[in-house]
């Protein structure tokens, strides 16, 4: 059986841990060749990459840039575009979490949080966008967002309020972007075991959490991988515009 990802060129975002990580690993091993973004120099997780490609037989290129730095940004796509000619798959993972109560958090806090998870995706999402559509073929963006989105949490305000806008704009974007041939859909992860998840979330909140949750865990970020790879693959190519939850059912 061929792999789902097979002559596919992804570009994924923040893709050195986490989710993000979990999603460069699945598509690697579905065969698309990634343009993995993440926005500092590692050794270790060059070559980490370096020895993916080799298991999977697929082409991985780094690409290092700052998304709060739109000449960087630009610099990076550049490099994209010496190195191919077109982009089915964009994943848009990148972001940041700050977190407290409502009447505690700073005007300068809410800017540096939509500055990465709103603004930054826009604009470089618009920039591989004009790629998208020189390929003549379909196409796939998937948004990460959160459930934190949909379910207002309580000491989340910038947070929340930054990939609610971030989903409103992806459904805006899979209406203006299907005469191309693209589709945008968003996925919105519940709690998910990873480093931002344990910095920002007290005990008190993952253990009230959890118990909310139908199956009484939080996600491993390879679960939320496959959802993004549905996504990415052509298994969901009548699927546009849409929210889906991967949140072991989340529920008050």
């Amino acid at each position: 059986m061929q792999n789902l990802l097979t002559k596919k060129v992804a570009v994924i975002t923040g893709c050195n841990r986490g989710i993000g990580k979990s999603i460069l690993i699945k598509f690697a091993e579905q065969g698309a060749e990634i343009f993995a973004c993440s926005r500092k120099e590692d050794k270790k997780f060059s070559d980490f990459c370096l020895e993916l490609s080799k298991k999977s037989k697929t082409k991985i290129h780094n690409i290092f840039f700052d998304l709060n730095k739109a000449e960087e940004m630009r610099v990076a796509l550049s490099k994209i575009k010496e190195i191919s000619e077109k982009v089915d798959i964009l994943v848009n993972n990148a972001g940041t979490i700050q977190t407290s109560l409502f009447q505690m958090t700073k005007i300068e806090d809410m800017r540096k949080i939509f500055e990465i998870n709103f603004f930054a995706t826009f604009l470089f999402s618009q920039y591989i966008v004009k790629l998208m559509i020189k390929n003549k073929s379909q196409s796939s963006i998937i948004n990460i967002s959160s459930s934190a989105a949909i379910e207002a949490n309580q000491g989340r305000s910038a947070y929340a309020a930054s990939k609610s806008a971030l989903t409103t704009l992806s459904k805006v974007m899979s209406k203006e972007l299907s005469n191309f041939n693209i589709r945008v859909n968003i996925i919105a992860p519940g709690l998910t075991n990873t480093d931002m998840m344990l910095k920002s979330t007290s005990e008190k909140y993952l253990s009230e959490t959890i118990n909310r949750i139908s199956q009484k865990r939080v996600a491993e970020p390879e679960e939320i991988a496959n959802s993004v790879l549905f996504l990415a693959s052509d298994l969901s190519s009548y699927i546009n515009g849409q929210i889906i939850q991967v949140d072991g059912g989340l529920h008050e």
